[in-house]
């Protein structure tokens, strides 16, 4: 995927008005969820958690960051209770450390990571969850030497948020991502309802 990650992470903000909850209890539920990604890191000489640095820089992008500058601002300017929780202490992660690991990590698994994490944030009507699908061209992605970033994403009705996206080909059209999209989504009726006879 040729999309950055801050450009994934900043599409679900656009998406969801308000952001995640920033206590330590649920900073720790995701950055649980963004433990289980591949670290591209070296093992040697890693000072952080891969979980708590993307929950830090997640939570950071959802909450207005867009740049490199202003999401190891955020991280720095953390509270002592979640610093302290996540064993960053007085010692922070400096820009260039979180735009390396921004660079090097694969954005679509982030992307489904932090997709599924949203789903436990959505409450669904009646036991069923309904689900919007829709393409929007990420604004400012268009560069001398790159086209714009289309996505086709999945929303979930009354929360605005997505819990699936995928990037689509510029060439091609969104009717062929759709099955892709959902693929990952667990859309089955509960065997529980009655079927007529």
């Amino acid at each position: 995927m040729s999309v950055s990650t801050i450009e994934v992470l900043s599409c679900h903000r656009a998406r969801r008005a308000d952001s995640p909850a920033t206590d330590p209890a649920e900073l720790a539920v995701l950055a649980e969820v963004l433990e289980t990604l591949p670290d591209p890191r070296r093992r040697q000489g890693r000072r952080y958690r891969l979980g708590v640095l993307l929950a830090l820089c997640t939570v950071a992008v959802l909450g207005g960051a867009a740049t490199l500058t202003a999401i190891a601002r955020f991280v720095a300017a953390a509270p002592p209770d979640i610093r302290a929780r996540f064993g960053l202490g007085a010692r922070v992660p400096r820009a260039c450390t979180l735009g390396r690991l921004l660079a090097w990590i694969d954005s679509d698994a982030l992307d489904h990571a932090i997709g599924h994490w949203l789903v436990g944030h959505t409450e669904p009507t009646g036991g069923l969850r309904a689900l919007a699908v829709d393409g929007k061209t990420l604004r400012g992605s268009r560069t001398a030497t790159r086209t714009a970033v289309h996505l086709l994403a999945a929303v979930v009705h009354g929360e605005r948020a997505v819990i699936a996206q995928r990037q689509v080909d510029s060439k091609s059209n969104e009717i062929t991502a759709f099955r892709p999209l959902l693929t990952p989504l667990h859309l089955a009726v509960p065997s529980s309802r009655s079927t007529p006879c």
